[in-house]
């Protein structure tokens, strides 16, 4: 009997403290965006006005129920009701009109955007909403300093301070990350047109030779940061467009979650027949992205990316084509049926573990896929790619001689796998319309490429006004080639290896604040490219181990700052990128090149944006924005055979870029954006002898949004672009040259005017 007393006693002590210890709210407050902790939220009772701190890592703690209000500066005020007892994941979601104090993460080391040490720009989810959710070709382009060419749906050059502008086709010299999952492969090559747009609440643009943290991106970085579902809330969702040129897409999406946890799933289909001939695209997606909050030290996420592609091809066409009839495709090209079907897959794990205040580490494991099958007029692709790889970093806070120093180490390791057949096509020998057939296998290679990075960078505030930044990143990259086609005269063995030296790319930076309201930044840092190794092949088969990978160095100063109310925000920079070993892309036959290296350019440039609140009342809100991009891109020596190039205008890039936007949104649920582009003329040849036309754009959006009920919201739209019909090239293929007696083909027309329209239902369960 006392056996049992006493256990009943020890039973309520427990119960006791177990239930004291339960009168408490517990949190973290996260970016909805990136799922960054952020530090410093003022958390405010608005009954009782009592206010609290959220703590560095975003972790906080209550001891009564009620509503309360989460308020930081750069985001939008989140108000919520919070019940004791509970574990609660808050979300802010950033304000466009204060972006620049919103908490990036595209070093890995959090802080807010205003004190970077390097030239950062963020697309929100308003910015990627502002046009319809086709293709990402009007919201990098309205970014300063990038700029996207697209000759169709699936035919797309991206170039960030004219880095990349040489390469034929596609995109390279850039990289780019999906949460923390690179998408670009072993050969320097980027691919981010594919992914559904309406993944993606913000792009992070980091612009110039950034190694110290991102490896081989001579140019830059894109960050495409999937959306996150909301904690506690279960919706869906359904966006229906359709437009010009048989555009019809339809997206759907369905968000579950509890206090910690939530899951969303997004499907979308997307057909076109185009506006050329051979025009036409079909895509089908499905992403599935998973965050779970285990506890207050561990957080795991799960995505995966899959995407369908099945998009023809119309290529380029000469001069004359393009003035008289730009609906038509390359003759070849129309009569091979030429396309692209392709199917790839992203899937990536991560986790993040708090080690205590002052240390974390994440860590994502990550694989893909790709498998494109190619029918073109000179012969028929096949490919497979295969990738598996690790990233993972320590992040920490310490302390330097009293002084706040944040830093983080870490690597990657990479790894992919091509097999590439390539096969005759023999249209010509079968009757019109009959399209691609595959003959005789004319090459088969399997590739191996790999490397690792492995990086570390500070942050050093050496007073409460003043960051200094060092970072440093060591890479080493190698190829296998194993050619398992046959050996003969005109066949020779093509295997082989390549291995770059070991690359050390140093960074440093320094960042003042002069006031409250403006920061300024100057910034030194190195980088280079890889070399595919398609490009080290030269024709009689044999690898050219004499090529060396483009490197650079990146100058620069800069300001960042806004006026004494956040109205007005503004950011400028002026830099100097200095590039050597030039990879040029020779032409041997036609649409096929080899590498040489052929000296230097020098890309001297300045950017510029200012973004002003005009009318801020409770009814109504204007917003509007400039940005500015002024090129002067040169060779500073380049030589092609016999051909002096030197002191030219580098090809493919514009001389400037010039966007104004005005936003309106009304709380009677209208809103809209007229947004006008400017693009300069760019040098189609190395020699200057032939130029594009510069050309002006105009696109407008209006729509309606209402609440139908407690549950259901309505978004109604309807969008023009090219409202004033100009007849301009959208993209350009440079330095393209004639066979069989034909013209060179050049130019990629774009979209006369045409329109989209559709509805976008969201419901809440």
């Amino acid at each position: 009997m006392l056996l049992l007393k006493k256990i009943i006693f020890f039973l309520s002590i427990i119960s006791y403290f177990n239930g004291y210890c339960q009168l408490k709210i517990t949190g973290s407050i996260i970016d909805s965006d990136n799922n960054i902790r952020l530090p410093s939220v003022k958390i405010t009772n608005v009954i009782t006005q009592k206010t609290v701190i959220s703590n560095q890592n975003g972790y906080f703690q209550l001891t009564e129920s009620g509503t309360y209000s989460f308020n930081k500066v750069g985001y939008i005020s989140n108000l919520v009701t919070l019940k004791m007892g509970s574990h609660y994941v808050i979300q802010l979601s950033l304000n466009p009109n204060q972006i620049n104090e919103v908490v990036v993460f595209s070093n890995h080391i959090p802080k807010k955007l205003k004190k970077s040490t390097a030239s950062i720009n963020i697309i929100s989810l308003k910015e990627i909403e502002r046009s319809n959710n086709i293709n990402p070709v009007s919201i990098l382009n309205q970014t300063p300093g990038v700029f996207m060419q697209t000759g169709a749906l699936n035919t797309n050059r991206i170039t960030i301070r004219g880095i990349g502008s040489r390469t034929p086709y596609g995109t390279s010299k850039i990289r780019a990350f999906f949460k923390d999952i690179p998408l670009t492969n072993g050969s320097g090559e980027t691919n981010i047109e594919d992914f559904e747009l309406g993944t993606i609440s913000r792009l992070e643009i980091i612009k110039g030779a950034v190694s110290s943290i991102y490896g081989a991106g001579l140019g830059g970085t894109i960050n495409l940061i999937p959306k996150q579902g909301r904690f506690n809330k279960q919706t869906v969702d359904n966006n229906f467009t359709f437009g010009s040129f048989g555009l019809i897409k339809n997206l759907s999406s369905l968000n579950l979650s509890s206090k910690t946890n939530n899951i969303n799933v997004v499907y979308s289909n997307t057909q076109s027949n185009g506006y050329r001939e051979n025009n036409t695209y079909k895509r089908k997606t499905f992403t599935l992205n998973t965050n779970h909050f285990i506890n207050e030290k561990d957080e795991i996420s799960f995505l995966a990316s899959y995407v369908n592609l099945k998009a023809f091809i119309p290529s380029s066409i000469s001069k004359s084509a393009f003035l008289n009839n730009p609906k038509s495709a390359a003759f070849t090209w129309k009569n091979a049926k030429g396309f692209e079907d392709s199917k790839r897959g992203v899937f990536g794990f991560s986790w993040l573990h708090q080690y205590n205040t002052n240390l974390k580490q994440s860590t994502s494991i990550f694989s893909s896929f790709k498998k494109t099958y190619e029918p073109r007029p000179f012969n028929i692709l096949s490919e497979t790619t295969s990738a598996i790889g690790i990233r993972s970093r320590l992040i920490g806070n310490s302390q330097l001689l009293d002084n706040p120093l944040n830093w983080t180490i870490g690597t990657e390791l990479f790894k992919d796998t091509l097999k590439s057949d390539t096969y005759e096509n023999l249209y010509e020998d079968f009757p019109p319309d009959t399209g691609s057939v595959k003959g005789y296998k004319l090459s088969d290679f399997k590739e191996k490429r790999s490397y690792y990075n492995f990086f570390i960078e500070t942050n050093y505030d050496i007073s409460n006004k003043t960051t200094l930044l060092f970072g440093v990143n060591i890479n080493e990259t190698s190829y296998k080639l194993k050619d398992n086609f046959p050996i003969s005269q005109n066949n020779p063995d093509q295997s082989g290896s390549f291995k770059y030296k070991t690359i050390v790319s140093p960074k440093f930076g320094i960042s003042q604040s002069l006031s409250k309201h403006l920061n300024i930044f100057t910034s030194i840092s190195h980088g280079f490219s890889p070399i595919s190794l398609n490009e080290t092949l030269l024709p009689n088969g044999q690898i050219n181990t004499n090529l060396n990978p483009e490197t650079g160095w990146n100058y620069e100063i800069g300001a960042k700052g806004t006026n004494y109310n956040n109205r007005l925000q503004f950011n400028a920079s002026i830099y100097r990128l200095s590039i050597k070993n030039l990879l040029v892309s020779r032409r041997t036959a036609e649409d096929q090149y080899i590498g040489i290296n052929a000296g230097k350019t020098q890309h001297d440039g300045l950017e510029a944006a200012i973004s002003y609140e005009l009318i801020s009342t409770e009814k109504f809100k204007m917003n509007i924005s400039t940005n500015l991009s002024l090129n002067n891109y040169k060779f500073k020596e380049f030589i092609d055979d016999d051909n002096d190039f030197s002191d030219n205008d580098l090809t493919g890039v514009p001389s400037e870029v010039f966007n104004a936007i005005i936003d309106i949104n009304s709380n009677s649920g209208i809103y809209g954006n007229l947004n006008f582009q400017h693009v300069g003329k760019m040098p189609i040849t190395d020699s200057n002898t032939l130029y594009s036309d510069s050309y002006n754009l105009t696109n407008c959006k209006i729509g309606f949004k209402k609440n139908l009920n407690k549950t259901l919201k309505m978004n109604l739209f309807i969008g023009l672009n090219n409202i004033f019909d100009t007849h301009y090239a959208s993209q350009i293929l440079i330095n393209a040259t004639s066979f069989g007696g034909s013209t060179p083909r050049y130019y990629y027309p774009g979209n006369p005017v045409n329109y989209y329209s559709g509805v976008n239902l969201n419901y809440t369960f």
